[in-house]
């Protein structure tokens, strides 16, 4: 199968790339490279000893789409989309335009080549605070930021779709907190600015990059007092999008399936575990709460257990020694 990515060259794109590759399917990724590098394409041709085709441009450009189209596809992961969540509450129109105008765009374009398959990137972020955990695929949809609202038209726009098309397939694929590295270590997540996720910043304290780490929050009803997360490694992340793409090929219809371990890990536990894999303390802080954070946030996967034959088999350990040797061996990240 030849597989469109959108978004290709960014952290999840790239170990998707890999992991499609590895399963023997060709690979075109079209990005335009905002918030991401080529050396991530190049690196990830090296691990499987094999090429894929890169074409760089917007998924938002009819011009870029047809380049990306022409090598005959046969079906799309998209993952191209801006994900800060605090950038999304101060540029919302440039969110709405660059995640729904392009998933727009990108659906005329798989229309017009005949192309019915489609695995979405999408998150929990749609669900906002949960009612109670573990969240599964039936809990309230509350968005509470733009990010998580561009999200949600564009699940609601690929059902919709399907709807009116009966030969569509679309998996939509709301996941919890991906973390981690390829194994090697010459692939993983390169934020650009201050990271907004809490593994690359414990990550870039324990190289130097950064003096401290803030901890916002130790007064919460949970057993350390700290926020509790579900992460999960992002080569189990990549290999269920795999499993999805074949999901897609054998069923019409919308599916939405939480993708997460099922097990909470709390701020601290995930310092303590990182600083098992470096030998060494990370210095902290501990400050005020943020606004609208909750205590307890994780998946239950079964519905993605049972519909993709898919389990999540890295532990947090694992994901934190792989971050590592990422980080270890890549300071700048992939900047020379």
């Amino acid at each position: 199968m030849h597989v469109l990515v959108t978004g290709g060259a960014g952290y999840i794109g790239s170990h998707t790339c890999l992991a499609l590759l590895e399963a023997g399917h060709a690979v075109t990724v079209l990005d335009n490279l905002c918030n991401s590098s080529t050396v991530a394409l190049q690196r990830v041709q090296e691990i499987a000893s094999k090429s894929l085709r890169f074409v760089q441009g917007d998924v938002r450009k009819p011009h870029d789409l047809a380049l990306a189209f022409e090598a005959g596809i046969d079906a799309v992961i998209h993952f191209a989309a801006l994900k800060a969540v605090s950038e999304s509450c101060e540029e919302p129109l440039r969110y709405f335009d660059n995640n729904i105008a392009g998933t727009i765009c990108l659906m005329q374009a798989m229309q017009g080549h005949g192309v019915h398959q489609l695995v979405f990137s999408s998150s929990a972020t749609v669900y906002g605070q949960p009612d109670v955990v573990p969240v599964d695929e039936t809990a309230p949809l509350r968005v509470s930021n733009p990010y998580g609202r561009s999200k949600l038209v564009m699940e609601d726009l690929i059902g919709d779709w399907c709807n009116a098309k009966p030969d569509v397939g679309a998996v939509l694929l709301r996941y919890f907190n991906p973390v981690g590295a390829h194994p090697s270590g010459r692939i993983g997540e390169d934020p650009r600015g201050t990271p907004n996720n809490l593994m690359p910043y414990v990550a870039q304290v324990a190289i130097g990059r950064r003096e401290r780490l803030q901890v916002f929050g130790n007064d919460y009803p949970t057993p350390d007092g700290t926020g509790i997360r579900d992460y999960l490694h992002v080569v189990d992340l990549a290999e269920a999008h795999v499993k999805a793409l074949d999901f897609a090929s054998d069923a019409s219809g919308c599916h939405i399936l939480n993708l997460g371990t099922g097990r909470g890990t709390s701020v601290l536990e995930l310092v303590h575990a990182f600083e098992q894999a470096t030998g060494q303390p990370i210095p902290l802080d501990i400050v005020a709460r943020r606004a609208g954070d909750v205590a307890e946030y994780w998946a239950d996967p079964a519905k993605a257990n049972a519909c993709l034959g898919w389990h999540a088999t890295r532990t947090i350990h694992d994901m934190c020694a792989d971050t590592w040797r990422w980080q270890s061996l890549n300071p700048q990240g992939y900047a020379p």
